[in-house]
């Protein structure tokens, strides 16, 4: 089944984005089940593992919160909302990969994925960005480590 989860995540950034501009633009008639529904629908044939798809697109959606204040301490620099819509889309879908998929999802792959996905979809610089927020998510949060782990060590 993970031969086709590339494109399942796809479909997840494609059906995120769409909702996250169309509450933006208050779009009162916006409906993550409706948007997910017919972006899945294009590739019936495709994707075996639906139910990952929506998992991930649902489980995003529920913590987006969470995610958010979890991303924001990795990139400083860069609050939350003043980052590209894509590119906060791939982190939220990266962290909740690495979070709340763990058993599902290895921490390398959740993370290779996102760097593709930003590769894909992302600015020329999106896939260092992202690379660089996901992999100090994955050492702090993960492994329970701080960044400066290499230099207590000394």
């Amino acid at each position: 089944m993970a031969s086709n989860r590339h494109l399942g995540r796809i479909v997840a950034l494609q059906s995120l984005y769409e909702y996250e501009f169309r509450k933006g633009s208050e779009d009162s008639s916006v409906d993550i089940d409706e948007i997910l529904d017919r972006n899945l629908e294009r590739y019936e044939s495709a994707i075996e593992d639906k139910e990952f798809v929506a998992g991930l697109v649902k489980g995003v959606i529920a913590q987006q919160v969470q995610l958010d204040e979890k991303i924001q301490p990795m990139a400083p620099d860069w609050p939350i909302e003043q980052i590209a819509r894509v590119d906060r889309t791939i982190l939220r879908m990266g962290l909740y990969e690495l979070l709340e998929l763990a058993d599902q999802v290895p921490p390398k792959v959740a993370i290779n994925e996102a760097v593709e996905l930003a590769k894909a979809f992302g600015s020329d610089n999106s896939s260092k960005f992202i690379n660089g927020v996901l992999g100090t998510a994955y050492r702090t949060l993960v492994e329970g480590k701080s960044d400066n782990a290499e230099e207590s060590k000394v």
